[in-house]
């Protein structure tokens, strides 16, 4: 499992951290609505390997069944693993290649609240709680447990979906196949 996991994970990752990098310069051309449905669109297409490394799973290791409980942890694991490397590729992008992001995003999001006709009053507190974000999002911690927020969602959803379609159960009497070298887990 811990291969599989492993090499699903890092491959979804590494297309989540390529998507982020080749998009990242162009921010200012897209704008930050564009850029979230590039970002959630590439997050989905991306977590599609989850759905692979689950059947990987099922049809190399577990003998062609896998539970729904085995396979959401399988695909849960998988999502954990690209997470990580999204996380991480923010994390750098963030210090180097956009470090005005929060000033921009502060920006883009009252002008947006002006655009809606959002009141001065409510605009104002408004802009006092994104100060109060732009501080906390300072902190390491917090920035990494924010930026991990972001692609969660759409990971769940897919761990869920994948799981549901792809468990499959022995029938009663049904062995499961043995194969050398393999553990079955069930």
């Amino acid at each position: 499992m811990k291969k599989i996991v492993w090499t699903f994970g890092t491959i979804c990752g590494v297309i989540l951290a390529a998507m982020m990098l080749a998009t990242v310069p162009f921010t200012d051309q897209i704008g930050f609505d564009r850029m979230a449905v590039i970002g959630y669109t590439s997050m989905v297409l991306a977590f599609l390997l989850v759905f692979f490394g689950v059947r990987s799973y099922r049809d190399n290791v577990a003998g062609g069944t896998v539970s729904f409980g085995r396979a959401l942890k399988v695909g849960a694991l998988i999502a954990a693993v690209a997470s990580v490397w999204y996380v991480a590729t923010w994390q750098v992008v963030h210090r180097t290649l956009m470090p005005d992001f929060m000033p921009k995003y502060q920006a883009y999001v009252l002008e947006k609240a002006r655009a809606d006709g959002e009141s001065e009053a409510s605009l104002a507190k408004r802009r006092a709680d994104m100060e109060k974000f732009a501080k906390w999002y300072k902190n390491p911690a917090f920035n990494v447990a924010m930026t991990f927020l972001e692609p969660l969602p759409v990971a769940l959803v897919m761990a869920l979906v994948t799981a549901g379609v792809l468990s499959r159960r022995r029938k009663d009497g049904e062995e499961a196949p043995v194969r050398s070298g393999a553990r079955v887990l069930t």
